[in-house]
């Protein structure tokens, strides 16, 4: 089931990627799919009958509206930094600790963090992710470790854990 699963997620994506669904693209895109499921189906999908449950779609698609949400506050923010020079910049690496158990979850919450402006994960170790931040204030390092994660963290537990 998790081939199948899995196959028809990458085809889906695949359509969405190419933008067009002329026939060529559809089969190509279905072959593909189809040989990347056979061959990863049964390694990604420990716990299968998780990816049935409808809440964690519903918390998905919650998350995915507060992804992209922060994603364009993070890029108003960086856009205003570069283009007033005068707007303080710190940069710094900080340690946050993640309530997330599973490993998909953490590498999930990486990439979500990598992927607002601003931020990149450098590392992570059990549940502490290291992160490059464009502006560390020394005295509020407590409130950017909550609001680093929290922002996440809640959505990504109901969806991996």
């Amino acid at each position: 089931m998790s081939i199948i699963l899995l196959s028809l997620f990458l085809w889906v994506f695949w359509i969405l990627a190419a933008g067009n669904s002329d026939l060529l693209t559809l089969i190509v895109g279905g072959v593909a799919a189809i040989f990347i499921g056979i061959l990863w189906g049964k390694r990604l999908y420990v716990n299968s009958h998780k990816a049935f449950d409808i809440r964690r779609w519903f918390w998905a698609l919650i998350f995915l509206f507060i992804f992209i949400w922060e994603i364009i506050k993070a890029n108003f923010d960086v856009a205003y930094r570069v283009l007033h020079p005068k707007r303080p910049l710190s940069p710094g690496i900080l340690y946050v600790k993640s309530q997330l158990k599973s490993t998909w979850g953490r590498v999930f919450l990486a990439n979500a963090i990598t992927l607002t402006p601003g931020t990149l994960t450098i590392d992570i170790q059990e549940d502490l992710l290291y992160i490059h931040c464009i502006r560390i204030k020394p005295n509020e390092l407590s409130v950017l470790r909550n609001k680093i994660v929290a922002r996440f963290d809640r959505y990504l537990i109901k969806i991996f854990d």
